[in-house]
């Protein structure tokens, strides 16, 4: 009997799917570079998988078949559509003084995603640090530089670990044809250079107390603070703009021209992409409201701040990451 005839009504079947929706959602994260699009991806393999259970008569594991319900679904997504991408990999390196700032829709760029959403709880700590490594926003990224049927293939081989013979069934194709997109899958990732960054580390003294100046010296507003502790060659970025920058005097210039806006700015911890991250909120009047302003999402590597990437679309993503839309006034004891 097969692991899915034994199941008992509609209880049963949702009970038998639930488990595979966090490592499906990381799997079409990592395909389709979205959160949105991901959630939508993972709930039509779920609507296809119900429909499709009478046909399913256990010749492969429940977890195999899921899966490729899964890449069948966001290869159609992503037929024709636009890989999707980080400002720097479309535009070259602006001045922290433009004379406009020109904005590209939502389905450019890619978008940050909540840990737990798309990693695991608990398990084997190899294998968690393994997939938070996996969803950095610069693996993302590159990811998006590969054919849709060589980006499930590498993530499957690599990131999921999956047999060749396993990812032949899946695909319909033969473990030579799989090898062989994932030789040139990994000679595509290797040109484009992905930037280290250090996941969140909850035990570690040290990225704690990197944060914990981040944070005082950002609310304090104190630049001189804040880029102290920025590598030479940091970037900043804040999709949906195109702008981006490098390197902390010029990161300086902005915060204290365009950026000024962000003096007073108060902040909420969270975790984005196996990174830390940040709501920030700007002061919203005299009364010491702040709104939801960004979604600080930082890439950290040997002790210093390397990327600051704040998302502005903060209307779909505070929700997501389960942060609020304002900030009462802090009471003064």
């Amino acid at each position: 009997m097969s692991d899915v005839a034994a199941m008992d009504g509609a209880t049963g079947v949702e009970l038998q799917l639930e488990p595979y929706r966090t490592q499906l959602t990381g799997y079409c994260y990592r395909m389709l570079g979205s959160a949105f699009e991901a959630e939508d991806a993972v709930q039509e393999t779920m609507v296809r998988a119900w429909r499709g259970l009478d046909r399913f008569e256990g010749r492969s594991a429940l977890r195999s078949w899921l899966y490729r319900i899964a890449t069948n679904v966001c290869l159609d997504m992503l037929n024709g559509s636009k890989r999707r991408a980080r400002p720097m990999d479309l535009t070259s390196v602006a001045t922290p003084f433009p004379a406009a700032l020109a904005e590209q829709p939502e389905a450019t760029w890619i978008g940050p995603v909540p840990d737990g959403q798309v990693l695991p709880a608990g398990g084997d700590p190899a294998e968690v640090a393994a997939q938070r490594d996996a969803v950095r926003l610069a693996f993302i990224a590159a990811l998006q530089h590969l054919a849709p049927r060589q980006r499930a293939v590498l993530i499957l081989r690599e990131v999921l670990a999956w047999k060749a013979s396993e990812v032949a069934e899946l695909l319909g194709t033969t473990v030579a044809s799989v090898n062989s997109a994932l030789q040139r899958a990994r000679a595509t990732l290797a040109a484009s250079e992905i930037s280290d960054s250090d996941p969140v580390k909850p035990l570690d003294e040290e990225q704690r107390a990197l944060l914990a100046r981040y944070v005082d010296a950002f609310e304090r507003y104190d630049l001189d603070s804040l880029t102290a502790l920025l590598h030479e060659d940091a970037t900043l970025s804040m999709p949906p703009y195109e702008l981006w920058l490098r390197g902390h005097e010029d990161i300086r210039q902005w915060l204290l021209g365009h950026g000024i806006g962000c003096r007073g700015s108060r902040l909420v911890p969270t975790v984005a992409n196996g990174l830390p991250a940040f709501g920030q909120y700007r002061p919203s009047g005299p009364d010491g409201r702040h709104e939801a302003w960004a979604l600080q999402v930082l890439e950290i590597s040997g002790g210093r701040i390397t990327g600051l990437n704040s998302f502005l679309d903060t209307e779909r993503l505070f929700p997501l990451f389960g942060l609020p839309a304002q900030l009462e006034p802090e009471r003064v004891a």
